[in-house]
């Protein structure tokens, strides 16, 4: 046995869900390397470092604050505790998504500061934090209670309705003359979350600009945004004393980079913006990628994707690893969200026209008190709990059908997260150094290993 390095630690979940994130009872030990090892290597170099992880979570949608929120107290603490602490118990989530108004999976369409049809509020009198939904702040702040360096980073999915087009929640765009009246609104925002001791962390100008069919929703062309941003937006927060918060653009699919180089290619517009949020249910995770080598001093967000009613956890947990947290890693994401934390047992609450078969990470039955923890849970989870904020990916070999990314934390501790694709068991060799383990994966498992 190696004296010189500690044991490792092995936390795996299986595909068939046998075992959920369970620590195995049994370590691994590093040996000296030997003449010949028959296993694919995973090589990692904590010597060569990339970029610095601040965070993996989810969305707090009004639809999970509204379930969370209805739960006695007790339970209610304790998933939270589990969620949000470091502790033994807990899964370390470190970051979140909220809504600026509704998301599709609020209970119904309302901005901050709705009027009656054909009036307006350009000096935003009426604006009004809780209306619409008075569950999030309570949430929030009982999160923050157990996890005060949570980071969030906040988007709208419409702006009021009547700022925009179309007059309503559905689809049009932001009226040229109420670009002002909307800078500021974020402003009240901001300002009203941090009179309930809320932080804002980050923002982006709005969720998926390019559809225009979700409820709520609104398109925000390359140009206008960067228009927004540039003369409004930018300005307003630094008059306001809001320079602090870090503005992401985009905050939809990979399959249109196009949209953030247009963003970022005026250079007024580029000293406002701090990163690029992405999703990814179009395109390639190579299109982050391909983004950060023309502009790599921008952060790359990772913020949002689902998993669906019709999906299978072996599939969705394949998947979502080796794209959602290996592949956008990778491709120097510092931060990694799922979407939705929680939903009920028919996928609610939602709008109308929202998405309506979205699965949460826990599936929450509010009067039976029972909650069951899915896919997304554990993908996040497999990260969240040994990667502390302040990580670094670390050099990592990739190897057919083994995805893998590799982090040193604050601590000194390296992680590898490891996929095995393959359906049949599949036996690795991890270097470090001038010592191996070996290790072995189910078909279709995931693995983080810590020493």
């Amino acid at each position: 046995m190696n004296q010189s390095l500690p044991a490792v630690a092995a936390w795996l979940t299986h595909a068939d869900q046998s075992i959920l994130l369970q620590k195995q009872g049994e370590s691994l030990h590093f040996t000296d390397i030997a003449d010949e090892d028959p296993y694919p290597w995973i090589q990692i170099d904590a010597a060569i470092t990339y970029q610095t992880i601040e965070g993996f979570g989810f969305a707090l949608t009004g639809g999970s604050a509204y379930l969370l929120n209805h739960l006695s107290a007790a339970t209610k603490h304790s998933l939270l505790k589990e969620i949000f602490s470091n502790g033994n118990d807990g899964i370390g989530v470190s970051y979140l998504r909220v809504s600026i108004g509704a998301s599709d999976l609020s209970a119904t369409s309302f901005s901050y500061d709705d009027v009656p049809a054909n009036q307006t509020d350009p000096e935003l009198i009426h604006f009004n934090l809780t209306a619409g939904d008075c569950d999030l702040v309570p949430v929030l702040r009982e999160i923050i209670a157990i996890n005060p360096n949570i980071k969030i980073i906040a988007t709208p999915w419409s702006a009021p309705p009547w700022m925009k087009t179309s007059g309503g929640f559905i689809g049009g765009k932001l009226s040229p003359k109420y670009y002002q009246a909307y800078a500021n609104y974020f402003v009240k925002y901001l300002r009203a979350m941090k009179d309930n001791g809320i932080f804002i962390h980050a923002i982006t100008p709005q969720n998926e600009p390019m559809n225009h069919e979700n409820e709520p929703s609104m398109v925000m062309e390359a140009i206008e945004q960067a228009d927004f941003i540039k003369n409004y937006l930018g300005p307003t927060l630094h008059d306001a004393g809001l320079r602090d918060i870090e503005i992401f653009c985009w905050d939809h699919n990979c399959d249109l980079k196009e949209y953030p180089l247009t963003v970022l290619s005026d250079p007024e517009t580029r000293k406002y913006v701090t990163g690029i949020a992405w999703h990814l249910y179009g395109g390639d995770v190579s299109a982050i990628f391909d983004v950060h080598q023309v502009y790599p001093e921008m952060k790359m967000a990772f913020t949002e994707q689902w998993v669906g009613l019709n999906g299978k956890f072996a599939d969705d947990l394949a998947w979502h690893i080796k794209n959602v947290m290996v592949g956008t890693i990778r491709s120097w994401s510092k931060i990694v969200l799922e979407w939705n934390l929680a939903s009920d047992l028919s996928c609610g609450p939602h709008t109308p026209k929202g998405a309506s078969s979205c699965v949460g990470a826990l599936t929450i039955d509010v009067n039976h008190e029972q909650i069951v923890r899915n896919v997304s849970y554990y993908v996040i989870a497999h990260a969240a709990k040994f990667v502390s904020p302040g990580s670094l990916r670390i050099f990592s070999t990739q190897v057919d059908s083994l995805p893998n990314v590799a982090f040193k934390t604050p601590s000194g501790e390296i992680v590898l997260l490891v996929l095995n694709e393959n359906q049949q068991r599949q036996s690795f060799t991890i270097k470090f150094g001038r010592k191996l383990i070996n290790a072995t994966l189910e078909g279709g498992s995931v693995g983080t290993y810590t020493w």
